[in-house]
């Protein structure tokens, strides 16, 4: 299904049973189907909210290159259109953000009742002397290669240096959402996990390389009402790389029968 907000062409669907919403807020670069597992996990006792963010799978990109507070912005937004009052919020990575981003809003349009983060974002990793240097030299390059007449004279070379550069993230990703990705990742929001006040479940892989352990176990020791669930052996994706002990660790969370 499609619905528009804020003049966006927005994909989603909405699946399961009762009074009790849950809504998931999706990765970089992914689409909600992928979600499914989480979505049919608690699907039995929650309705659940998957839908594409501006730019992912198949809802239309923003006019601009949002950074978080554009996105939690437009969820906010998003819910209001869909008239949902409570929900428990789910974010993988990425969603992770806006969710950490939303707690931290005041006069909410809804009631958000309990938090679960799978291999949040988040936390900005600390750089070393190396990276640093390595980071100014890019820059410099950067800066050097694009005045006009040494691009001109190696258009090619340079556009094959450009196309290798950055994470693969960011070199898949439109211009605008470029953009998005570089304001998201300069972003610490460390600052904010001591003043979530929402009930708060971690669920993370050992083996991630993308949001370390290490930010989980900072999230958790920040965080006032936090838990830690690890899926050994699991990375970034790790509600999708173990599916049996993610859904039995959700179901145990949650109370659902059958964990």
């Amino acid at each position: 299904m499609d619905i528009c907000v804020d003049g966006l062409k927005i994909a989603y669907k909405i699946t399961g049973e009762g009074d009790k919403w849950a809504v998931i807020l999706q990765g970089w670069a992914t689409s909600y189907p992928l979600y499914d597992v989480v979505a049919n996990s608690i699907s039995s006792e929650y309705r659940v909210l998957q839908f594409d963010l501006p730019g992912f799978g198949a809802s239309q990109e923003p006019p601009e290159s949002w950074d978080v507070d554009g996105f939690t912005d437009f969820f906010i937004k998003l819910m209001k259109e869909l008239g949902i009052k409570k929900a428990m919020l789910i974010g993988h990575s990425y969603g992770g953000r806006i969710i950490i981003k939303l707690t931290s809003r005041k006069d909410l349009p809804f009631e958000i009742e309990r938090l679960i983060l799978i291999d949040s974002a988040g936390i900005m990793p600390k750089r070393s002397l190396k990276q640093k240097i390595r980071i100014r030299h890019y820059k410099m390059l950067k800066a050097i290669l694009s005045f006009k007449p040494i691009y001109a004279m190696f258009k090619e070379l340079i556009d094959l240096w450009r196309s290798t550069q950055g994470s693969e993230d960011y070199r898949n990703a439109s211009p605008v959402m470029k953009g998005c990705l570089v304001k998201a990742v300069n972003e610490d929001l460390t600052h904010l996990l001591s003043g979530i006040k929402y009930d708060t479940l971690l669920i993370w892989g050992d083996k991630d390389d993308a949001t370390p352990i290490s930010d989980a176990k900072t999230m958790e020791r920040l965080i006032p009402s936090c838990g830690l669930a690890v899926i050994p052996g699991t990375g970034h994706f790790s509600f999708a790389e173990n599916v049996p002990v993610f859904t039995g660790i959700i179901k145990a969370y949650l109370n659902i029968g059958d964990c």
